[in-house]
């Protein structure tokens, strides 16, 4: 019994009809739960969408659980043990439990999060996802590389115009929308200098934000490859 529940939660095998009506149902449900976050009061009728999707989700969030162990592929009860503290479930966790009164409404914004109970289900999404699993060193580097010169780029800014900037969390806040190439336009330099600051940051801040793109850009298309040629070689195993 628990097995075929884990079947039908899972990605859905080719074939397998009712675990991929179970994963078209709870993609909708996920979706439709967002509902109420659209609008700034709140009504019966969004009271009881949220209450309805809520408990549906948190149904698959138990039979996720009373099945991890034959996601982990051992028989062991470590696996219960282990499934709470696992990113998805803490993110499943995170997501359901404002809904459920155990946070107060101003963790509503963690309702979002069921979002990802419907992205998991698309091929891209998952096909980006192993990009990001297989990248992460590297974009971890950029990550570091970006992180280090919003710093540098903030604390030479703060020194050359300290009256632009009333603190340093508002010279990092001009460093990373300068890194992004975004500028709103509500904090600027206005020295000779700290427009020399300002303009180099933003060309460099075009290469660095360009070296993860181009990363996940390769990553997806060399996923894409390998899938076709995974389809390639099935069709013709089934040919002959």
């Amino acid at each position: 019994m628990r097995k075929r529940i884990y079947e039908i939660v899972e990605h859905a095998d080719q074939g397998d009809r009712l675990s991929h009506a179970y994963d078209i149902f709870i993609t909708v449900v996920a979706l439709i739960s967002i509902v109420p976050l659209l609008f700034k009061g709140t009504n019966p009728f969004l009271d009881r969408i949220d209450l309805v999707t809520v408990y549906i989700l948190f149904a698959d969030y138990i039979f996720r659980w009373v099945t991890h162990d034959f996601r982990r592929g051992k028989a062991s009860p470590w696996s219960f043990v282990l499934y709470p503290v696992t990113p998805l479930a803490i993110i499943e966790l995170a997501a359901i439990l404002p809904s459920l009164a155990v946070l107060g409404p101003q963790f509503r914004i963690l309702r979002m999060l069921r979002l990802y109970r419907a992205l998991q289900y698309s091929k891209n999404f998952i096909y980006i996802a192993n990009v990001f699993k297989r990248e992460k060193k590297t974009l971890g580097s950029v990550l570091i590389i970006a992180l280090a010169y919003i710093f540098i780029s903030a604390l030479a800014m703060f020194c050359y115009e300290p009256d632009t900037f009333e603190n340093f969390f508002h010279a990092l806040y001009w460093a990373t929308t300068a890194l992004t190439t975004v500028g709103y336009g509500d904090i600027y330099p206005v020295t000779h200098v700290g427009q020399l600051i300002s303009m180099i940051s933003s060309l460099f801040g075009v290469a660095i934000i360009a070296l993860p793109a181009g990363v996940v850009t390769a990553g997806f298309m060399s996923q894409l490859e390998s899938e076709n040629k995974q389809r390639e070689a099935k069709q013709d195993d089934e040919v002959e």
